[in-house]
């Protein structure tokens, strides 16, 4: 059971929450400013992440780590390495969900699974305000942040708040509807690398069942 939710997790980070990568923009600026430039100027990325889930009334919170790599619009690949393997991977066109354990990928169109979600601004190329309301927030834990409310009923979650610091996002905390808390706490951020060219590349392996969504 903890293992089949783990992995239910990871999908949530990349489609919920997907929080990547660097910004640019003047070290004065509000957050909503710096996560602006991020999305105007960082077309592409690669760092680590640590996941922790909590909230769930009796269960304990679940942590998960790995890495990551992403480029606008739409692409990206986030890799599971602990507790358990999975890779979630994005070619612009499908996102593929899989799982080595269960030999097992699921695939979707780009558009329905992220849809107005965090992704979408963080790997897509739209406007902030036209899929959120975007509001400011008192600063914390040293980071200046900012409240996304999706302005669709079915986005999944209720909100998702941003912590910048250095003009770069640090931690994203994604309220969802079922009142658990998810907490992205991103690091070793590199803002416009060169990727290989199959870096948003999925084949399933050979034995592989493949579920279309």
């Amino acid at each position: 059971m903890m293992k089949s939710s783990l992995r239910r997790l990871a999908a949530v980070a990349v489609l919920g929450l997907c929080p990547l990568v660097a910004a640019a923009a003047g070290a004065a600026a509000s957050a909503q400013e710096q996560l602006k430039a991020f999305v105007s100027t960082v077309q592409a990325a690669t760092g680590s992440f640590t996941q922790t889930t909590s909230g769930a009334p009796g269960a304990k919170p679940k942590t998960q780590s790995g890495d990551f790599a992403f480029q606008r619009p739409g692409k990206f690949n986030w890799r599971v390495k602990l507790p358990y393997e999975q890779r979630i991977v994005a070619d612009g066109q499908q996102v593929y969900q899989y799982d080595p354990d269960l030999a097992q990928v699921t695939v979707r169109k780009v558009d329905q699974a992220i849809g107005t979600s965090p992704a979408a601004i963080l790997f897509g190329s739209g406007n902030l305000e036209q899929a959120f309301q975007v509001s400011p927030l008192p600063a914390r834990d040293g980071l200046q942040w900012l409240r996304a409310k999706p302005r669709s009923a079915d986005a999944g979650f209720s909100q998702v708040d941003i912590g910048m610091k250095d003009n770069q996002p640090v931690r994203i905390e994604l309220l969802d509807a079922f009142g658990q808390t998810t907490r992205v706490e991103l690091s070793n951020l590199q803002p416009n690398p060169s990727l290989p060219a199959n870096e948003f590349q999925f084949t399933p392996p050979a034995g592989t069942d493949v579920v279309k969504m």
